[in-house]
């Protein structure tokens, strides 16, 4: 490593992560032509072809190239499990690796958000951000949707019988269908709305990105992680980061955006002397900023598994373990775009509630036309299919935290799934519904058999045992630089740093609390909101100047 870091120049804005947010703010900021960007991603270009098939991300997770492969702590209420916490490490982030799904959340996530302190975070607030990036396909241009934005939106391009009568077996328990689950009630089943393009995954690099690389004023840096933000006192000034052996500078004139996303975030705040005393000093790093919520908070969505054998019709386990069908659905997804090859993990999805005394749905169905106990694991013989369902609202609460002033050394993350009474009651009343479900006449034809967590299962301490022996991420952690009002907020309103100037969060992680659904479509409202305060901020600043 060279003895004095290399600067590479001076930029207006300086963003960090060039994932879900860190794209979309890129391609905003730049939009001016007076403004000078740099964006820092840790990983590599987004150039394997697996990235662009949908369901290629079954190559790509696990894979430290693409994925940081992360890993939770021991988790106690999980029978001591370490839970893989996959996140996207290259341009496009975590959109990359994704399951492409296309799910806002329920207004009343946001008017909670509103309600916590978080002026302009209201549904009505943010549901003109989310217009702003659609170009939804299946009927926008209305009160609901957008067109013409940058996020193609699109109907999946398969469909299979088993998920089809799982629709109808929901329905005949109580569970509408729904063409759009979008439109503002979230209650019912439905086949996902997907972030494709004609049958190619459309990352936040793909929409955001690409298209502004051209500009002049833009200047994206791969294979960059970040060592510490600098700070001249209360202020961060730019950033220090390392190119393989070569240390490098680049200086920030206007603001230091970190998004990247709810583990790396919380984890640079931390290693540049931003969060918690004590957690800082144990690991040798000098506290220049002691915010005690830096990297609390961490929530996910937590699913257990319910696999399931059926008879009489194909499911992607078939498909798995044959060489002649492989060859077939690789075929068509080359020449029409479609089938198998077009899905990522789950194909239908369900909101409802696990009982019914809960005002809106609190849980969230992923189903996949296949039986898989673990992704990554060669799927059994048999056809079947996976019918999971997670709280959508938990009240579990983790972190992440350093244990190490070595920006390469992952952080300790702990969710500490399952250690709420609460948690734990929707999940055996999730595991019971699904039951219901799959035993209704819809199903029948199907002679669906329980092999996940097996029909033995049935007191609520064999479910709740199941659980904690199955349930793992959905791959949606957020919270951990929350924005609010509390002791433990990070940022403010704006997602300005609470206490250091020049600095904000911008991704997932300033979420006070999680969104009732999958977080890709937040987390990019979020930068969308966050760059039109970033640059309404800097006009006020301006003829504050003047």
């Amino acid at each position: 490593m060279n003895a004095v870091p290399q600067s590479i120049g001076d930029f207006d804005y300086i963003i960090v992560g060039a994932g879900s947010a860190g794209c979309v703010l890129a391609n905003r900021l730049s939009a001016d032509p007076s403004m000078k960007v740099l964006l820092l991603e840790a990983g590599g270009k987004d150039n394997n072809i697996w990235i662009k098939v949908p369901l290629g991300l079954f190559y790509l997770i696990g894979n430290p190239r693409w994925d940081w492969c992360y890993e939770t702590e021991p988790e106690p209420a999980c029978n001591g499990r370490r839970i893989p916490v996959p996140r996207g490490r290259m341009l496009g982030g975590s959109s990359s690796i994704n399951g492409m799904v296309y799910v806002r959340g329920q207004p009343r996530d946001y008017d909670v958000w509103r309600q916590l302190g978080n002026a302009g975070w209201s549904w009505d607030d943010v549901l003109p951000y989310f217009k702003r990036s659609e170009d939804f396909a299946l009927g926008g241009g209305d009160q609901l949707h957008g067109t013409g934005g940058e996020l193609r939106v699109e109907d999946a391009r398969v469909r299979w019988e088993i998920l089809d009568a799982f629709r109808d077996a929901a329905e005949q328990v109580g569970i509408p269908k729904t063409n759009d689950y979008n439109a503002g009630n979230y209650e019912g089943s439905a086949y996902f709305h997907l972030t494709q393009r004609r049958g190619v995954r459309w990352s936040t690099a793909s929409a955001f990105l690409k298209p502004a690389m051209s500009r002049p004023n833009l200047r994206v840096v791969t294979n960059a992680l970040v060592d510490h933000l600098c700070l001249e006192g209360k202020r961060v000034t730019g950033v220090a980061f390392r190119q393989g052996d070569e240390a490098k500078t680049a200086n920030a004139r206007r603001e230091v955006i970190v998004s990247a996303g709810a583990i790396g975030s919380p984890q640079i705040l931390q290693l540049s002397g931003i969060g918690p005393g004590a957690v800082l000093e144990r690991h040798g790093v000098a506290v220049h900023h002691d915010l005690a919520g830096v990297g609390e908070n961490l929530q996910d969505h937590c699913q257990p598994r319910q696999l399931f054998r059926v008879r009489n019709t194909p499911s992607l386990n078939g498909i798995a373990n044959s060489y002649m069908q492989r060859m077939r659905v690789g075929l068509e997804y080359m020449l029409f775009r479609r089938g198998p090859m077009a899905i990522g993990p789950a194909t239908l999805t369900a909101f409802t509630r696990s009982d019914p005394t809960q005002d809106t749905p609190n849980i969230q169905y992923h189903v996949m036309p296949g039986a898989y106990p673990k992704l990554g694991e060669p799927p059994p013989a048999f056809p079947g299919f996976t019918a999971s369902a997670c709280n959508l609202r938990p009240t579990s609460r983790g972190y992440v935290r350093i244990k190490s002033g070595d920006p390469q050394a992952h952080p300790a993350i702990r969710y500490n799934y399952l250690s709420t009474p609460e948690d734990q009651r929707v999940a055996i009343d999730s595991i019971r519904l699904t039951r219901r479900i799959v035993h209704a006449p819809a199903m029948a034809k199907f002679a669906p058999e329980e092999i996940l967590p097996g029909g033995n299962a049935e007191s609520d301490a064999d479910l709740l045992a199941a659980a904690r022996e199955s349930a793992g991420t959905v791959y949606h952690p957020v919270g951990t630089c929350k924005m609010g009002q509390d002791l433990l907020a990070v940022v403010d309103e704006r997602l300005r740093v609470r206490g250091v100037g020049g600095l904000r969060v911008i991704d997932a992680s300033i979420m006070p609390n999680l969104v009732s659904g999958n977080t890709n479509a937040p987390t990019i409202m979020i930068a969308e909101k966050g760059a039109d305060m970033i640059k309404a901020d800097a006009r006020v600043g301006e003829r504050i100047a003047a």
